[in-house]
């Protein structure tokens, strides 16, 4: 058996990481230390912790580490075991996409340009990356048309031109029509565009131009003119400021109630060539130095071009040490920069203000139904986690209840749950409802991590006075305190507003009782969904087929006029033999069960 303490006893003084593990063997924590004695230790000592840590600290079964020689190596090994593991604790960041490139193989007599995913040590230049594989082709089609560059894929000598040429997109190297070095010469302007060092290429241009015009080649000049105008404008499309910097990622975050928004910028010679939006969850505790820390860390692990600076608003803990290892992968100096003025803070500011934006339109619904639900039933804050309950039953039998939930504004159907009644043995809605909603806070009082997870902060039940009343009595068994209202309906059975404990019935807007109908109808489904399966569970197959002389026709039938097995055996022979097919000696048998 694993003990902790002694455990901790035995941790070396060395820099490395540690892995926490859950009872069932999966890693739920990955971390790095430059003590690992000192770092491993805190964790199992009184004070005070996120309320993520916290959570993650009551689950950790047994831990093991890996010491390494210095700080900047545990970096690296943390980084790389949280991309492999994922850690339920862990800030995690979704982006197992790859980014396009534009791929120019500088090797080949006549290169062509290709979209790659992929980033080759073979000598080729790549330019990106591009937020999407769209402005990728965008970009690359835009050459192809301009620079009049081969399509083909696998290029050879052949005995004419293809149609590309006929159609003046193709300069025919396959043919010899362009030398090996004006060719070359069109692909240096390429890497040039592609580098933005527009304002070189369109001075040569224009140069060329004035010279082919000198010399009456008035179809080259018209080219060269067409050319340098479609650069122009691309340049002038692309461009977001007068900052002076090669290679830069702009790195702005938002957040809310619910999550984080990471937005980030590329730009590449002054000019924004693409642009990436990432949401977190689940960090409330966590402030938006270390949430920006934990992004770049897991954002740039594994990515083979790396910017020459990446901006961000405000200072990070591991700054020095995150730079120490991205200018060690990259083979050159990146920087982390905190710009305070001027056009480098304009930008991040932009990028602040994207992902706020993001953000809001995400959540905007969601928010304002959640933040109408805190006015109207006024709450002290916003009912992230909402409960619905439903009872269903036929004349007292199988009697069943549904839950389904609400969390962030959206119905998780993977958290509805099904009850089958156990103690009440009568037809009582009420008591049905007080006995399913205190099973339920049991399970989350027990063990808030378990299937049901937390309490929630609101429940709403399908029903009138009654089932509020009999709702309250369940919750004040444990001395928590959860508002309850009940979702009454109107003549055709629809949902016509929300009640208080005190009969009263509270006025929504139309969005939010179009939401509140969808949860009712959700949480009803799920009941009789439950209910119809144990009635056709109990016509299947029950006691009843093991009589001799009880076919399908006459089993429907007793189950038709008495509803259960339970009241079939409760009925008396005169009441059996009532029913179609029963004769008294069946009913003997059916009594004799």
């Amino acid at each position: 058996m694993f003990d902790i303490e002694a455990e901790i006893k035995k941790l070396p003084d060395k820099p490395g990481v540690y892995i926490m593990h859950d009872k069932e063997d999966t890693i739920i924590y990955v971390g790095k230390a430059v003590s690992l004695k000192n770092r491993v230790r805190q964790y199992f000592r009184k004070n005070k912790k996120t309320k993520r840590i916290q959570n993650m600290v009551s689950l950790i079964d047994h831990f093991e580490y890996i010491v390494v020689d210095n700080e900047a190596e545990a970096l690296i090994l943390e980084c790389n075991l949280i991309k492999k593991n994922r850690p339920k604790f862990n800030v995690l960041l979704k982006d197992d996409k790859t980014y396009p490139y534009i791929k120019i193989n500088i090797k080949d007599d006549y290169p062509n340009l290709y979209i790659t995913r992929k980033i080759l040590n073979d000598g080729a230049k790549y330019f990106g990356p591009y937020a999407s594989a769209g402005s990728a082709k965008e970009m690359v089609d835009f050459i192809k048309e301009k620079f009049k560059i081969r399509q083909c894929r696998n290029f050879k000598y052949k005995d004419r031109p293809c149609l590309n040429y006929h159609i003046k997109k193709c300069l025919a190297p396959c043919m010899g029509y362009i030398s090996k070095e004006e060719y070359r010469k069109q692909i240096d302007e390429i890497m040039m565009l592609l580098e933005g060092k527009t304002e070189k290429i369109v001075k040569q241009l224009q140069a060329e131009m004035q010279e082919a015009s000198a010399k009456m080649q008035f179809e080259r000049a018209a080219y060269l003119r067409d050319k340098m105008i479609a650069i122009e404008r691309i340049s002038e499309k692309q461009k977001v400021s007068n900052l002076n910097e090669n290679d830069i990622d702009v790195i702005g975050i938002s957040r809310n109630e619910f999550e984080v928004c990471i937005e980030i910028f590329f730009v590449r010679r002054s000019k924004m060539i693409g642009r990436e939006h990432f949401f977190l969850k689940n960090l409330e505790d966590e402030t938006e130095e270390e949430i920006i820390s934990e992004f770049v860390k897991q954002y740039y692990v594994g990515r083979a071009i790396l910017p020459n600076k990446i901006m961000i608003r405000k200072e990070i803990e591991e700054k020095s040490l995150i730079e120490q290892w991205l200018s060690k992968v990259a083979g050159r100096k990146v920087e982390i920069k905190t710009p305070q003025k001027g056009e480098k803070l304009r930008l991040v500011e932009m990028a602040e203000r994207n992902a706020s934006i993001t953000l809001e339109n995400k959540n905007k619904e969601k928010y304002n139904v959640l933040a109408e639900l805190k006015e109207v039933l006024k709450l002290e804050k916003l009912p992230r986690k909402i409960e619905c309950y439903d009872i269903s039953n036929l004349s007292g039998t199988n009697m069943v209840a549904g839950m389904c939930v609400m969390q962030d504004g959206v119905i998780k159907k993977n958290l509805a749950r099904r009850f089958k009644i156990k103690e009440v043995m009568r037809q009582d809605d009420p008591a049905c409802m007080k006995e399913v909603i205190t099973r339920r806070l049991k399970h989350s009082i027990e063990n808030e991590k378990g299937s049901f997870g937390t309490l929630p902060d609101v429940i709403l039940v399908d029903g009138g006075i009654t089932q509020i009343r009999a709702a309250k009595e369940a919750v004040k068994q444990y001395e928590i305190q959860i508002p309850i209202f009940g979702m009454v309906k109107n003549d055709k059975h629809r949902t016509r507003a929300l009640m208080d404990e005190n009969r009263k019935e509270l006025t929504i807007s139309k969005e939010l009782l179009n939401v509140i109908t969808l949860f009712q109808d959700s949480v009803h489904d799920t009941a009789i969904g439950y209910h119809k399966k144990l009635r056709e569970k109990e016509i299947t197959h029950s006691e009843l087929d093991e009589i001799e002389g009880i076919g399908p026709m006459k089993k429907q039938a007793l189950l038709q006029t008495f509803g259960s097995v339970e009241r079939i055996k409760k009925a008396s022979l005169e009441e059996l033999t009532e029913v179609k097919g029963i004769t008294e000696a069946l009913a003997r048998k059916i009594k004799g069960k």
